[in-house]
């Protein structure tokens, strides 16, 4: 097993790099910032337009059919540069569980605008009295009327619907049959954010970001528009949680790491001997050093498990759990390193590194979170990794 890129997959990153480098101007990047949403439709547009949008996917769907590796560089390549792509990524993730499952006319309505940019998907899972426990949800989905042609009457809230604002649709879960246990009543819809009885209103986090709460009051939408069996949902929701849970952070350490560097190398102490010199400074960054190359191993470890068409079960969780875990440790190591400079503001022109130590350190107890806790994480690991009982 090696993690070596090939001369192909390095090119292919070194032309991400030069794209990402002549888009994402210090002004674009403040832009992003103070509207707190990870998403620009011209960004978007022009990862589409470059090939980068969906690199795996198939050319007749407007992909590049590239291998594992080049999509993993892309992902590194825009998470290191804390691109706005959010959206974007949940937008193909549920694309690609509709090209998975979905009947043929939903495939043709959704596949086609998914991938050049022009549909946006956000996702529906989260309630506000559920938490972690995602299959507690309590928004109900009623069939009204018989038929293969009745609609479906939704309603509820959903919490952290992040981009639930400007999205086109709503990867929703919603619960179909409540005299069911609570796995098994449960059915995955796409709901047009344009229906009637659709709001979204603005909850911001911590670390600056919009997300939303959500609302469904008598929404109504056609059964055309359910993704899976009836009653099927949490199989369904697999797919999509299958996807989060093996996710790394380690592109953010990196990022991080290398503005405390820079700090280290740039800034002077009362003597004149550069902060770098001082034995602690050494001795974080090493920490941070060690703890970026392993969250970098353990991501690569579940690109290559695809690769040899295995499923990361437990390394995908082991992954995501470790890179946050580590960049909040790093995060809050390295504004101890720093002192009270680094608790300056984002973008605050006296802050050191433009305020990114500030950032991180906020940015980074939600990470934690997303995607499943880690409490959440370490449960599959130790149920379906080690085998341990409930």
């Amino acid at each position: 097993m090696h993690f070596h890129l090939d001369a192909d997959t390095a090119t292919f990153r070194d032309g991400v790099r030069d794209h990402l480098r002549d888009v994402l101007s210090p002004e674009f990047e403040e832009r992003i910032y103070r509207s707190g949403v990870a998403h620009d439709d011209a960004f978007a547009k022009g990862l589409v337009d470059k090939g980068y949008f969906a690199p795996c996917w198939p050319v007749e769907l407007g992909g590049q059919n590239r291998n594992a590796w080049d999509e993993q560089v892309l992902k590194e390549e825009l998470m290191r540069c804390d691109a706005p792509v959010y959206l974007s990524e949940t937008t193909r993730m549920v694309a690609s569980i509709i090209r998975e499952i979905g009947t043929p006319e939903l495939k043709d309505r959704i596949l086609p605008g998914a991938i050049n940019g022009d549909i946006t998907i956000a996702l529906g899972f989260t309630e506000p009295e559920c938490g972690s426990d995602v299959a507690a949800a309590a928004t109900k989905a009623v069939r009204d009327g018989s038929g293969g042609d009745a609609d479906w009457v939704i309603n509820g809230s959903k919490m952290f619907t992040t981009n639930g604002h400007i999205a086109d649709f709503i990867f929703l879960l919603a619960r179909t049959s409540p005299d069911k246990p609570k796995h098994k009543g449960l059915t995955m819809f796409l709901v047009p954010c344009a229906s009637d009885g659709f709001e979204a209103q603005a909850v911001w986090t911590l670390s600056g970001e919009r997300t939303n709460i959500t609302f469904y009051s008598d929404v109504r939408v056609g059964d055309e528009w359910r993704i899976g069996e009836i009653d099927g949902g949490w199989e369904v929701l697999g797919l999509s949680l299958r996807y989060e849970h093996a996710s790394g952070w380690g592109p953010h350490l990196i990022r991080l790491l290398n503005h405390a560097e820079h700090w280290a190398a740039s800034t002077r102490s009362d003597d004149g001997a550069p902060a770098i010199a001082n034995a602690d400074v050494r001795r974080r960054l090493a920490r941070v050093a060690m703890e970026t190359e392993v969250s970098m191993l353990l991501q690569r470890r579940c690109v290559w498990m695809h690769e040899q068409g295995d499923i990361p079960v437990a390394e995908g969780p082991m992954s995501k759990v470790f890179s946050t875990e580590a960049l909040e440790r790093a995060s809050q190591d390295v504004v101890e390193m720093v002192g009270a400079d680094g608790l300056r503001s984002y973008l605050e022109p006296t802050a050191p590194e433009h305020g990114r130590f500030e950032h991180s350190l906020r940015f980074s107890l939600g990470t934690t979170i997303y995607a499943g806790t880690s409490e959440i994480q370490r449960t599959i690991i130790a149920q379906r990794g080690l085998g341990l009982p409930r």
